[in-house]
């Protein structure tokens, strides 16, 4: 038989945010690092410019689909175009919630802007789409 032993042992869970620093994109070149609300913001205008299930190298999660919204009436893209924002921007951790969405219609274009509440602030955010 083998003998048992108690093992006393005393877990602490603590629930952290690991910040992460990463390239910093301006223009067309990367320079340096960022972290904090600029590596966010950077998150954000990457998400929100990707079209989603067009590029092999993203998951099929990551990106907003917009072709779908062109030539389509301007209410139904205003809905559409808040929900495809609210949608895959919520996915990212740091985003605690969006709100105050206003949009601005000018010729074939959608102009949106809304606020983002985040782990860092708050900040505005804008994103022009075709129609």
């Amino acid at each position: 038989m083998i003998p048992i032993r108690e093992i006393d042992i005393d877990l602490e869970l603590s629930e952290s945010l690991e910040i992460n620093k990463t390239y910093k994109v301006s223009s067309d070149t990367i320079q340096g690092f960022t972290d904090g609300t600029d590596a966010l913001k950077q998150a954000i205008y990457k998400v929100l410019n990707t079209e989603m299930y067009e590029y092999g190298i993203y998951s099929f999660n990551y990106g907003i689909e917009l072709e779908s919204l062109i030539g389509k009436d301007s209410i139904y893209v205003k809905i559409e175009l808040k929900r495809k924002i609210e949608e895959c921007l919520m996915q990212d951790d740091r985003i605690l919630s969006l709100d105050n969405f206003m949009f601005t219609a000018s010729d074939d274009n959608l102009l949106c802007e809304f606020n983002v509440n985040s782990i860092y602030g708050k900040f505005q955010i804008n994103k022009e789409v075709d129609v």
